[in-house]
């Protein structure tokens, strides 16, 4: 029995953290609310949402692998979705020819391609730099 509580375990932090992670991200973007921009069909917005789910859930699947104590799976999704804030906030900061939040507010599906492959991308370095 064991294994199937642990399991359900790992899938409600999982759950948690992710909804924790959605909502601070977007209290982060000050130009618009991103469950407005996805119920209007914003792709670029969507894109850069999945990017973030996804990147926080491979973080959490790295620290699942590597955790033999729950709280510890807790500890490196917390900091998996601050190291993601960084990253969203570092390829704003890099991209001084635009902004990022004003374009994926127009809809630019290619910025919202690259912010999604910058979640997915640095998820997997810092998935791995749980090891």
């Amino acid at each position: 029995m064991g294994p199937y509580i642990a399991t359900l375990a790992y899938f409600a932090i999982s759950v948690v953290i992710i909804l924790i992670g959605l909502f601070i991200f977007e209290n982060m973007t000050r130009k618009y609310k991103d469950m407005e921009e996805v119920k209007n069909g914003n792709q670029s917005v969507a894109l850069s949402i999945v990017g973030k789910i996804i990147g926080i859930c491979i973080i959490l699947a790295f620290a699942i692998y590597n955790s033999d104590i729950i709280y510890e799976t807790i500890i490196w999704g917390v900091v998996g979705v601050v190291l993601q804030m960084i990253a969203y906030w570092l390829f704003d900061l890099f991209t001084r020819n635009f902004s990022v939040e004003e374009q994926l507010l127009k809809n630019n599906i290619a910025v919202g391609i690259m912010s999604m492959g910058v979640s997915i991308g640095l998820a997997f370095v810092i998935g791995a730099s749980i090891t």
